[in-house]
């Protein structure tokens, strides 16, 4: 790793290596993402080396007061093992991107609306803990409550490779707060996870392709939100992918920000086309589609969190909500990395306990 650094400090250094921004760039992050790498496996290093000498000297001395220390010093340990554990997993070529994240709910109205400003804020939560930078590109409220949409872009060192394994479609099971029978329901949201990309990953998008259509903002205003035409909606035509930017200030905020969902949005399409034409290639076949139910978050009777591709579950629903997502991540990660695949999620996983 050491010697990897020093060949990218190596070309940087070379008379003309800022002439090619676009390669500049590349290397550029590649040498951050060493440097963070490599600060990370110091840390622990020094902090292992605190412990060591903690519980030598407790060893030695008898002191019992000694094991508050050592406890605390395990404790600021295990969190920097577990993000390095995870980011071990993380292989995947865009997996140290940003992320782009939509969130839309399905059928339901106000039910699942209110669903999926839960898992906006469960996401948001989770990005504050790994001391992530959230944007929000895109919200369009509920009518009553919730949300009937929202888009945003996630910002920390590997943020997609975390993310990717949100993407599907999560079930909600509770008593609705907006039931005056008390009723149980479910609801359904879907979430998608997009690779922001950076300026060097080329996504060919003529001008010729694209309808540009502008309105007013419907969030909270300020001086020109809500007056003037600042939000931009986007058709791509061959595809027929739409995306829509409305939370910045100005027009030109709002087309780059779009934009940046656009691409991000025809990258995927063109990489599941290739991973479709060698999946009829090599004649695997793989069940899992883009909207299969990946979790389910029973509330009442009982509570629990299930993942259906892995089987990792939880009791602590509160914890899970406030962001604590990182073991249904890391499950995912293992089976991802040991399987090659997905499995569909069963319809019917907890329908018998219900």
């Amino acid at each position: 790793m050491t010697a990897g650094l020093q060949e990218l400090e190596a070309q940087m250094g070379q008379p003309h290596f800022w002439n090619d921004t676009r390669t500049a760039a590349v290397v550029s992050r590649k040498k951050s993402a060493i440097e963070r790498e490599l600060r990370q496996w110091r840390d622990i290093e020094t902090k292992m080396g605190d412990v060591d000498a903690l519980l030598e000297l407790a060893h030695e001395s008898g002191d019992s007061t000694l094991e508050t220390e050592l406890t605390s010093e395990l404790n600021q340990l295990e969190p920097r093992l577990a993000t390095l554990r995870v980011e071990l997993l993380l292989s995947g070529e865009l997996d140290s991107n940003n992320a782009i994240v939509a969130i839309h709910p399905g059928a339901g109205g106000t039910e699942s609306q209110d669903w999926a400003q839960m898992l906006l804020r469960m996401y948001v939560r989770w990005a504050e803990q790994k001391k992530f930078k959230v944007e929000t590109l895109d919200l369009l409220p509920g009518d009553e409550a919730g949300i009937k949409s929202v888009t945003l872009s996630v910002t920390g060192p590997y943020a997609y490779g975390y993310l990717k394994a949100e993407a599907g479609v999560h079930r909600l099971v509770r008593i609705s707060p907006f039931d005056s029978n008390k009723r149980r329901h479910t609801s359904f949201a879907s979430v998608f996870v997009y690779p922001e990309l950076s300026e060097d990953v080329d996504v060919a998008i003529e001008e010729k392709e694209l309808r540009i259509d502008t309105f007013r903002s419907g969030g909270a205003g300020g001086q020109n939100v809500n007056k003037v035409e600042t939000a931009i909606r986007i058709t791509h035509l061959p595809t027929g992918i739409v995306v829509q930017c409305q939370n910045e200030r100005s027009q030109l905020q709002n087309r780059n920000g779009a934009m940046k969902i656009l691409k991000a949005r025809l990258f995927e399409v063109e990489q599941k086309k290739k991973e479709a034409e060698f999946n009829a290639i090599v004649g695997e076949k793989k069940d899992i589609a883009w909207g299969s139910q990946i979790r389910s978050y029973v509330f009442q009777p009982y509570q629990l969190v299930k993942d259906h591709r892995t089987g990792h579950q939880t009791g602590a629903v509160s914890s899970v909500m406030d962001g604590d997502l990182d073991g249904f991540i890391e499950a995912y990660l293992k089976r991802k990395l040991g399987k090659g695949t997905d499995q569909p999620a069963a319809a019917g996983d907890l329908e018998d306990d219900l």
